[in-house]
């Protein structure tokens, strides 16, 4: 393919150098994209080879875009091992947190994905979705009031964690009073996260007990609807059970706090990362507070240019050829979306931002059967939250120059500021 050799790593005159073995937890968390394009353009097809005599899989971490879409719509991938039946990333002795994590929609494969994802999508649809725009925006336009008044805001605690979590919360029909905890226990999931850098027996100790605790929840809140419908998302998956008792309250109640957690975590990291990105870049910033509309384009170039989601995993289900590689049968495979949106082979001038490119042709939402059944909602969400940040917020107006601090969580599944500082400073053209 073009584009992939003669860069870093290439003996003048000779084949390119062959990279050390790709380690996320070596990678610069707010630039990882120097590293990806290494790998992109001298070994795309990258294996690191399994341990314990072989006897382990080998990983494959795939860069480039042409790779990693086939592996997302091709039926000899999948969510679960074929050697081991397991999907979740959770390690043996964490029984509870397996359990729910295992019934989460990301981690099925037909049939089980086909029949749960068929009662999860109506409610996530487009046209339900624009029925929420106006409690959307009334949400965002709620939690920006008082960051305005404060001469220093932290974003993602105020704006960009409790959004989308209220939303979501909202669709599901639980109380709004309850966010905070719900971001508690979201937080504590994460921990399990398999390529978080400080995933210590503590951490997976914390996420047991906040799967047990949104587990419990959201099994006494299906209960409760069996009885009475209350016309939210809750209800409609206890009328789901109800009408197929191939669903189980597991599966439903697992699904719940699949929907919580993935549901809020993308959409903060993406907003976070976005709100970066016009403090870096003035121009944009100004075009999009003159022209909203360009908002739904720029919210998938946002996706393109730096997704919040930068890896997901794939199993293979048979031996299969990937540029040149012969992958065997259980292998895992790591799919590097931040790198396969930076591909030149897919993406003019990738590295660049331009909100007038055509950037629905990304893979942050998936491809195939796992593609992302909220990604409607998070689209509106993004969009309006991003368009209630940049005609509300002080930072973001026109001529403001604010102090900028940012922290990011060592994690490359919800990646994104963990914590982003805005020092706001009167504008000197206000």
């Amino acid at each position: 393919m073009s584009g992939r050799t003669g860069g870093p790593g290439t003996v003048s005159g000779g084949p390119p150098e062959p990279p050390e073995p790709f380690d996320p937890a070596r990678l610069d968390l707010a630039d990882p994209y120097p590293v990806y394009r290494r790998y992109r353009e001298t070994d795309p097809v990258h294996a690191v080879r399994g341990g314990h005599g072989g006897v382990a899989p080998t990983t494959w971490y795939l860069f480039g875009h042409a790779e990693v879409a086939h592996v997302l719509a091709g039926r000899s991938f999948g969510r679960t091992s074929p050697l081991t039946a397991r999907s979740a990333p959770v390690p043996d002795g964490y029984v509870t947190l397996r359990r729910v994590v295992e019934n989460w929609l990301v981690f099925l494969d037909p049939p089980r994905h086909t029949r749960l994802r068929a009662r999860v999508t109506p409610p996530l649809g487009a046209a339900a979705v624009a029925a929420l725009r106006p409690r959307v925006r009334e949400t965002a336009e709620e939690l920006v009031a008082p960051l305005a008044r404060r001469p220093v805001v932290e974003l993602v605690e105020g704006f960009a964690a409790p959004y989308p979590l209220l939303v979501i919360g909202g669709l599901l029909g639980v109380e709004a009073e309850r966010w905070p905890w719900f971001r508690e226990q979201a937080l504590a999931l994460q921990q399990a996260g398999g390529t978080r850098g400080d995933r210590t027996p503590a951490a997976l100790d914390g996420a047991e007990r906040a799967a047990a605790e949104l587990d419990g929840y959201f099994h006494r809140e299906l209960a409760a609807r069996r009885t009475e419908d209350r016309g939210d998302l809750l209800s409609a998956l206890a009328r789901a059970g109800a009408e197929d008792p191939s669903l189980s309250g597991s599966e439903l109640a697992a699904t719940c706090t699949h929907l919580l957690t993935a549901g809020h975590e993308t959409t903060t990291g993406l907003i976070g990362k976005a709100v970066l990105a016009l403090l870096a870049r003035p121009e944009v910033r100004d075009e999009l507070r003159a022209d909203p509309g360009l908002l739904p384009n720029a919210v998938d170039e946002f996706l393109r240019h730096d997704p919040p989601v930068q890896m997901v995993t794939r199993w293979a289900y048979r031996d299969t050829e990937l540029a040149g590689r012969t992958v065997r049968r259980g292998d895992r495979l790591q799919l590097v979306l931040g790198s396969a949106h930076r591909d030149p082979d897919r993406f003019p001038d990738p590295e660049v931002l331009d909100i007038h490119r055509d950037g629905g042709r990304h893979c942050a939402f998936g491809l195939g059967i796992h593609y992302c059944a909220g990604a409607a909602l998070a689209r509106a969400e993004a969009e309006i939250g991003l368009g209630v940040l940049l005609d509300r917020l002080p930072a973001l107006a026109a001529g403001a120059r604010p102090g900028v601090e940012v922290e990011y969580a060592p994690d490359w599944v919800f990646h994104g500021p963990s914590r982003l500082t805005l020092s706001c400073r009167p504008s000197l053209h206000s």
